[in-house]
């Protein structure tokens, strides 16, 4: 915990994979994304860990309402008899009506994995829904809670600047950096262009303008706080880049996937090693590998979006 700051695993899909945040001030909560279904009881003994009840969260902020960073919503405000939940505008409807988010996602993945995984998604009543336009500011409890619209990765993403302690909690806008991938050079980090949404030209303008803040600390949705802001970013402009490379390379092949597979992979073997990562091509692929497929299912959609 730092500066009233509690970084909290979901529980999904593995340990350090998939954080939520609680805020604290003065006696008053508010929670930067939840997970899933399966992660409000550990949610709520984070409350109770801290020394506060579910009473005394003020606010549910969400980065955007992807299932892993949303999913639970509906769930874990039945618990908080006194918070609202606040979202970006394009993302209020489906906390209010998350049928199409289930239908979307179970369209893929199928009705039993999408249970195991997620729990059936539960509304929020539209009266306990705030929508969070670019400048807006969360009270908690004389704590500002600045929300910035950082499209890029969604057009339904913000991410949250909290000046009392000067760092930004990112969502997916700051890219993935997974713990195990930590060497002596610090944190390996690396962007995320999951489908379907995926803007590369506004994703370099929504991380340049979290850097103008020039906060000390990002908090990441997967995994955790991450320092060297400066250096981090630089990063993430540069495989964007190549991520955008690789898809250019591979637009026009009959085997388009798998060429994007085979270059993601080889892009990210490639990187980590100058990173000072020893682990091989079949650990990387153990931590990487759903990533890498969701990655190059949304650089495929950019590439037809691009095509008209």
């Amino acid at each position: 915990m730092q500066q009233g700051i509690f970084t909290l695993d979901t529980g999904f899909v593995r340990p350090r994979f998939d954080a939520a945040y609680l805020v604290v001030q003065d006696g008053h909560g508010a929670f930067i994304d939840c997970g899933t279904n399966h992660s409000v009881p550990a949610l709520l003994k984070a409350v109770a860990d801290a020394g506060m009840k579910a009473s005394q969260i003020d606010w549910l902020i969400l980065t955007h309402v992807h299932l892993d960073h949303a999913g639970g919503a509906g769930e874990l405000m039945a618990q908080l008899p006194h918070a609202h939940l606040v979202v970006h505008p394009r993302g209020a409807r489906h906390m209010i009506d998350p049928s199409q988010l289930w239908a979307g996602a179970a369209a893929v993945y199928g009705e039993t994995v999408m249970e195991q995984a997620y729990g059936r998604l539960r509304p929020v009543p539209p009266e306990r829904v705030v929508e969070a336009p670019d400048g807006h500011i969360v009270d908690l409890n004389g704590r500002p809670l600045l929300c910035i619209d950082t499209p890029g990765h969604a057009r339904h993403h913000m991410a949250i600047y909290d000046r009392h302690a000067n760092v930004c909690f990112t969502g997916d806008t700051f890219g993935l950096s997974y713990r195990e991938l930590d060497t002596e050079n610090g944190a390996f980090i690396l962007p995320t262009t999951t489908p379907v949404q995926f803007d590369p030209d506004a994703l370099h303008a929504s991380i340049d303008r979290l850097l103008r803040l020039k906060p000390e600390a990002m908090y990441l949705t997967h995994f955790g706080r991450v320092e060297q802001v400066e250096q981090l970013a630089a990063r993430l402009h540069e495989l964007i880049d190549a991520m955008v490379e690789v898809a250019t390379r591979s637009a026009d092949a009959t085997d388009r996937h798998a060429q994007l597979i085979q270059g993601l992979t080889q892009l990210y073997a490639d990187r980590t090693a100058a990173h000072g990562w020893r682990g091989g091509r079949d650990e990387l692929l153990h931590w990487l590998g759903n990533d890498i497929e969701l990655n190059a299912q949304g650089l495929g959609v950019w590439l037809d979006r691009a095509r008209g």
